[in-house]
């Protein structure tokens, strides 16, 4: 084969080789064929995944991302293709996770013409990425994708646009890269670090926060650690459940939807809160209700690697723009001189009781399939989902044990569960994938299901079958009650459909039948097949603890 010439497209490529990238998500199109030819001459370094749709392209990446820390990479065409994949942008986005978008793009000499899909992608995504720009010199290329990779990595993580212009992708690219992009981090002030310890040493009811992305398994064992030397509660933000093992024995829980109310309660309580990398917004403080403005001058210690969040919403006491890890570390040393072991186990005991299995009147009581799915997996599987009710489920009672085992929007994108299970098993295919999805979450994406065959990806994914779009139905309900419009569902049958892809399937009405299903469908994922369950529930049993014949009465 004739390898590529040095044009734009190869130093792109090349750029990609050089900074680890190993694998492509995309949807082809002839905007960036000559993207696609370049990476043909480098199959032995990245493979290049095709997708079904933009959307599952996108979410992939993120899924990526978010898995290893590393910008996940997303390849689509212009126009529709662009904006087919804005979900995944957006959901890297909200979730501070770092990825880059290649967008094939019209020509510069026909830029403003209202071109066939000419979009600005400046425009389009300047609101949704970090950084949205387009290559307009052939020269820079190399300049303009290591910027992109210094940007999804560097203070607040988070996605780049980069549009390619058809003509150019031809032209000579110009220098070639030297060496890998290295992000630059921020680390804590040791004068802010003592300030901080001055004021733990005093506090009679302090808490610890933890969430956002960018967090190596050194810092969060040694904040861990620290945390459990001194009997600290520690609550972690919406969606970042695997920052530490859930049976820490401080661990009180998270702080997503359907929080535990003794947790909700015992934030408010605290006289210091101490917060890395959490950005406290609408879902972690319960539509901004938790906190207090007067409050937080006097008790919130907000660390957060992006400065712009910093003081965005809630005035701090003390705050230091800072590297999640680095700023971990060094508050592990604090010696504060007392601890609060009693606080921590006591808040440790209150998330046991609220994540143990409830009793529900129906033939699938959901609590206890989470429950089983927790205790027959091994501790590193990875575990998925996307948005609906279902999920509430799933992170109310499944117990990580492990670091990044949960991938999950808090965007709250549907659709996103089945794709990011695909991108983490392509990422990591030692691992055990399974995804956790809604009726409606899992048609958003099924089409993936031809991309898992193709690529031999055995994931398993449980579909939640309630025949409605629970998240909207529980609101209708509370709202209007029993004027049900528009959230009923008329869905296939989960089993033929999965089987058409030559994928392994089951069908699953009770509780007692879960176990047998889910052993069957992972061991066909072990042999590379992809795998579903069709779980039959109960949309009266519309949330943990709530009924739509309550929400009625109510």
């Amino acid at each position: 084969m004739t390898q590529a010439p040095d044009t734009a497209a190869r130093r792109l490529v090349d750029t990609l080789v050089m900074n680890g990238v190993d694998k492509v998500f995309c949807v082809p199109g002839e905007s960036y064929l000559a993207v696609l030819d370049a990476l043909a001459d480098v199959r032995d370094k990245i493979e290049v995944i095709v997708c079904r749709h933009e959307a599952g392209a996108a979410n992939m990446a993120e899924a990526y991302g978010k898995l290893t820390g590393r910008p996940g990479v997303c390849m689509v065409t212009r126009g529709p293709g662009a904006t087919h994949a804005s979900i995944g942008v957006h959901t890297a986005h909200q979730d501070s996770t770092p990825m880059i978008l290649f967008v094939g793009q019209i020509a510069l000499t026909d830029r403003g013409r209202g071109a066939f899909q000419e979009i600005d992608y400046r425009e389009v995504f300047g609101g949704l990425a970090k950084w949205a720009t387009e290559i307009e010199s052939p020269q820079r290329t190399v300049e303009v994708v290591e910027r992109a990779f210094a940007t999804a990595q560097q203070g607040r993580m988070g996605p780049v646009v980069v549009a390619l212009p058809e003509d150019i992708l031809h032209e000579n690219g110009g220098p070639a890269p030297i060496r890998p992009v290295v992000p630059a981090k921020a680390a804590l002030d040791p004068a802010f670090v003592e300030q901080v310890r001055e004021r733990l040493s005093r506090a009679e009811r302090p808490m610890l926060i933890l969430g956002g992305s960018g967090w190596s398994d050194e810092a969060t064992d040694a904040i861990s650690g620290w945390a459990e030397r001194l009997g600290l509660p520690v609550a972690l933000s919406f969606r970042r459940k695997d920052l530490i093992r859930n049976d820490h024995p401080g661990y009180a829980g998270d702080l997503g939807l359907g929080p535990n109310p003794k947790l909700v309660a015992r934030v408010k309580d605290a006289d210091l809160l101490l917060v890395i990398g959490a950005r406290m917004g609408e879902n972690p403080t319960q539509g901004y209700t938790l906190l207090d403005r007067t409050q937080t001058a006097q008790t919130l210690i907000h660390i957060h690697p992006g400065p712009e969040e910093l003081g965005r919403v809630w005035a701090p006491a003390l705050s230091a723009a800072a590297d999640n890890s680095l700023a971990a570390l060094a508050l592990s040393a604090i010696e504060p001189g007392r601890a609060w072991t009693e606080q921590g186990a006591a808040a440790h005991a209150d998330f046991l009781t609220f994540s143990s299995p409830i009793e529900v009147n129906s033939a699938v009581n959901m609590s206890e399939v989470i429950a089983h799915l927790a205790q027959a997996l091994p501790e590193d599987a990875i575990v998925t989902n996307g948005a609906g009710n279902f999920a509430a489920w799933l992170h109310r009672f499944h117990r990580h044990q492990a670091r990044r085992t949960q991938l999950a929007p808090t965007s709250g994108a549907m659709g996103y569960g089945y794709p990011a299970a695909l991108g983490a098993k392509a990422t990591q295919p030692e691992r055990e994938v399974v995804c956790i999805a809604g009726d409606g979450d899992f048609m958003m994406s099924a089409n993936e299901m031809a991309t898992a065959a193709q690529y031999g990806l055995g994931v398993v994914v449980v579909v939640v079958d309630n025949g409605t779009f629970g998240t909207i139905r529980m609101h209708q309900e509370r709202e209007y009650p029993a004027r049900v419009i528009a959230t009923e569902l008329k869905n296939p049958d989960f089993v033929k459909f999965a089987e058409a892809f030559g994928a392994f399937a089951v069908r699953c009405e009770t509780t007692g039948d879960f176990p047998a299903a889910l052993a069957a469908a992972r061991e066909a994922a072990a042999g590379g097949r992809p795998a579903l369950v069709h779980l039959i529930t109960d949309a009266e049993q519309i949330a943990p603890g709530r009924t739509i014949t309550q929400l009625r009465g109510a």
